[in-house]
């Protein structure tokens, strides 16, 4: 009940074999149909018709890899990893032990020389250096991450001195390692294992070392040793793909070709678009030598699993009895094996949370309370806090940023530098290109680290920053003050800013989130006038040089309480005005002279030269069409700012109009102008 009923194909043609027919299928349609079912799923009823298919014509390595994608998958399943098990940056990763939060993603090893590119993210340098620089790029983001010239951004300080301070052995073996790979290069083999040998006695749990020494081993034709390492490596990262693939390649030395396909396999569950894991699967499948062909011979030197599945025999059992036969193999061979294989791997648990690396960093008193027993023995070394601090306000890096010369700051630091000398503040090395770019992405490892081993100081320091934001984003006190010319509600205002402290201003308002700061024409006595409008930010355009066009509108209007300065630009208290409304007979007349005033305007504007008029309309745009009720805005009809702006008036004779809180009065002055520039043309 429930068992799958084989399809006909296979067993007739099984049959015709059998009974010596003269008219065998051609191997390629057999081959066809056999990537078919692997593709489908179908082991068992393809590894029949690959055997068929190796019978006429030598199957090459190439043209199994529909088959090991086949077993691959199966394995993958079994494992319990994603169906997608690859990404564009590979495998997926497992989750870091405590050291390799200072791990290179690229080399999977300890941090060397660290180099943290303009997209956040941190490699070893060597690792960023063998992809050419101008094409390097962050295999998590896959941002490029070439500086000036196509150049790679240089060491960061920060973590390359926090490193050696806190990991001492560790960087020393790390150095040792990549001395051991040039030595490796240069074919100075035993040079090479004497490197990596010293680096293991300093850093006893780094799987990358086993990994590498197991190469060199396996050069050297040391293939227990070799073996032996790459075990190691596995056990310290189970998930690890290239120490699957160093066992793999290290059990297909020794012979046993069985196991190394199981590891091949594994690595293609972990990354299925593993080139190198493929090719080793199909090639442990097919003849050791080339050109060595399958025949019909019981001691044909291939794998050992697929001896047991496509080796040619000239066996005269039952087409039923040998499909069960190669069921049962594809079971036993591949899928019980591997069963053993996870549980083994799953069983060295306690073994790999053994070997954690010793050199773990740990707040002062602080316990290791994940009972990890390796390294204990070794003293702990405590996080000195002011090893974290911003060179520029000597507090604790908040969203801090390397630059490409390699010093790191806090975000908010850097920029108000940069808004003065677009140079790095320590070394004054020209950051022009990073200025232009305008995209400051934080370290990812930095943040990392301060988060794990400073979290009450990070706690603080946000709030401080948090409560720095409140207070900016108030818009009753303190509210920012650009000094430059007259505003109104609801007309345009555009504006060039080059100065570094309005660079400063206006960032901080995008921060806030307000996009909100007044405007105000200068005073003599007092450094701003006592009435002006709040314009509010739509769009800012950044320049290479650090200069900006903002897009802002007017919103309200108010008057200073109380002038003042902050960081630079002007500031003050304030209070917002509106108009006062009016009713009855008031309101009556107070439309009559609504309509005849804007009349006056619209003939006036009229009047003026086209030229004048263009300009005018692309700097303000058109006029604004009359309001049904003048009081509906508390500034009043949108077209009486609009015209204040465009008439030629002198700032201290436009700063009444902003102040007045009856419209009666405003549009009785409007009235009074017109009415005397219309006179003075007239002459």
């Amino acid at each position: 009940m429930g068992s799958r009923q084989p399809p006909p194909e296979p067993p007739l043609v099984l049959q015709q074999l059998a009974a010596g027919g003269s008219r065998a299928p051609e191997w390629r349609a057999l081959l066809g149909r056999a990537d078919g079912l692997a593709a489908a799923g179908r082991l068992p009823e393809a590894l029949p018709l690959y055997r068929l298919a190796s019978r006429h014509r030598q199957l090459r390595a190439e043209q199994l890899g529909r088959l090991v994608e086949c077993l691959a998958r199966g394995v993958r399943l079994r494992e319990g990893l994603p169906a997608a098990a690859t990404t564009a940056s590979g495998p997926p990763q497992q989750q870091p032990r405590d050291w390799e939060v200072f791990g290179c993603r690229k080399c999977q090893g300890f941090l060397f020389e660290p180099v943290s590119l303009p997209c956040g993210h941190t490699f070893c340098k060597k690792c960023l250096e063998r992809e050419r620089p101008p094409r390097a790029r962050c295999v998590l983001c896959r941002e490029e991450g070439g500086a000036a010239g196509g150049q790679l951004p240089r060491v960061n300080v920060i973590l390359s001195n926090l490193l050696a301070k806190w990991f001492p052995c560790q960087v020393k073996a790390s150095q040792l390692r990549h001395e051991g790979n040039r030595l490796y290069e240069e074919k100075k083999l035993q040079a090479a294992l004497q490197k990596y040998n010293e680096a293991l006695s300093l850093a006893p749990n780094d799987h990358l070392l086993y990994s590498n020494r197991s190469q060199i081993n396996s050069t050297l034709k040391a293939c227990e040793e070799a073996l032996h390492d790459a075990e190691t490596a596995c056990r310290l990262q189970p998930y690890w793909l290239k120490g699957h693939l160093r066992k793999g390649q290290a059990l297909a030395n020794l012979g046993k070709t069985e196991e190394a396909l199981r590891e091949f396999l594994f690595c293609l569950a972990l990354d299925t678009g593993n080139k190198t894991a493929k090719s080793e699967a199909q090639k442990v499948n097919v003849e050791q030598k080339k050109g060595f062909p399958l025949q019909e011979e019981p001691d044909v030197t291939t794998s050992g699993s697929l001896r047991k599945s496509i080796q040619i025999t000239e066996s005269k059992k039952d087409c039923l009895e040998e499909e069960n036969k190669l069921t049962s193999i594809a079971e036993s061979a591949f899928l019980t094996s591997d069963k053993r294989s996870l549980l083994k791997r799953k069983g060295c648990s306690e073994e790999v949370r053994s070997a954690e690396v010793p050199c773990k960093l740990m707040k002062k008193d602080a316990v290791d309370t994940k009972g990890n027993g390796a390294g204990q023995h070794i003293p702990f070394e405590s996080v000195d806090p002011s090893d974290l601090d911003c060179s520029l306000c000597m507090r604790l890096f908040y969203e801090p940023v390397t630059t490409p010369c390699g010093h790191t700051f806090c975000l908010k630091c850097l920029e108000r530098c940069l808004d003065h000398n677009p140079k790095c503040p320590l070394c004054k090395e020209g950051l022009s290109e990073c200025l232009a770019m305008r995209k400051y992405c934080k370290t990812v490892l930095m943040e990392e680290l301060i988060a794990r081993y400073l979290p009450e100081e990070l706690t603080e320091r946000r709030k401080i920053y948090e409560e720095e934001i409140a207070e900016l984003s108030n818009l009753n006190k303190n509210v920012p003050i650009f000094v430059c010319t007259m505003a109104y509600p609801t007309v345009p205002c555009p504006l060039h800013i080059f100065e570094p402290c309005y660079r400063l201003m206006i960032r901080r308002c995008m921060e806030t989130g307000t996009k909100q700061f007044g405007m105000c024409i200068s005073d003599p006595v007092k450094g701003f006038a006592d009435y002006g409008c709040i314009l509010e930010i739509r769009n800012v355009e950044f320049f290479a040089d650090g200069r900006s066009v903002v897009d802002s509108i007017g919103k309200r209007r108010f008057k200073v309480i109380q002038h003042s300065q902050r960081d630079g630009y002007n500031t003050a208290d304030i209070e917002y005005i509106e108009d006062q409304k009016v009713q009855g007979q008031d309101y009556a007349a107070l439309l009559v002279l609504h309509d005849s005033v804007y009349d006056l305007a619209y003939t006036w504007f009229n009047s003026l030269k086209q030229a004048l008029k263009s300009r005018i309309l692309s700097h303000f745009g058109p006029m604004p069409a009359k309001d049904p009720d003048p009081q509906a805005n508390p500034n009043g009809p949108a077209w009486c700012w609009w015209v204040l702006a465009v008439l030629p008036l002198e700032n201290r004779a436009q700063l009444p109009f902003l102040a007045m809180k009856s419209l009666k009065d405003r549009l009785n002055g409007i009235r009074r102008v017109l009415t005397f520039m219309s006179r003075t043309r007239s002459r």
